[in-house]
């Protein structure tokens, strides 16, 4: 590929180039799945920094501390550096430090605890009954 085809975005981040967008870096640490979800999170007010809410666009930096809500748990991440494009899981670790409390990390496990609903093995797929039964079950608890 010619050096005058290549994006902005293919470039690695230089000296004077050491922001990127809070949406970007929240997807390619892989806090979210889409950069749409982080996007609509930081649009929702999920996403803060000291207490304030970020717009998607808003730049992030190296030692900044962002608070994102996900379900009950609010986590927290420092930022280690900016980054533009998505990167493997095991290189999250050089992006980013994860300081969530335990406390918030114990809130997920009741949740992993519950089973969704119980069948027995063989029976098949279930009628249209057995789903009404089973959602009024989870409804509820």
């Amino acid at each position: 590929m010619p050096a005058a085809d290549k994006k902005s975005s293919d470039k690695p981040l230089t000296d004077d180039k050491k922001k990127c967008r809070v949406d970007q870096w929240l997807w390619a640490v892989r806090i979210y799945k889409t950069r749409s979800l982080a996007s609509e999170a930081c649009r929702t007010s999920r996403v803060k920094q000291d207490d304030i809410a970020v717009k998607p666009s808003r730049l992030v930096s190296g030692g900044e501390i962002l608070t994102v809500r996900k379900g009950m748990v609010t986590h927290r991440y420092r930022v280690l550096q900016p980054l533009e494009k998505r990167v493997g899981p095991p290189l999250v670790p050089e992006y980013m430090e994860d300081l969530t409390p335990q406390e918030e990390l114990d809130k997920l496990l009741p949740l992993k605890s519950i089973p969704l609903a119980l069948r027995e093995r063989g029976t098949g797929r279930p009628t249209k009954k057995d789903r009404r039964d089973m959602d009024d079950w989870r409804n509820d608890r």
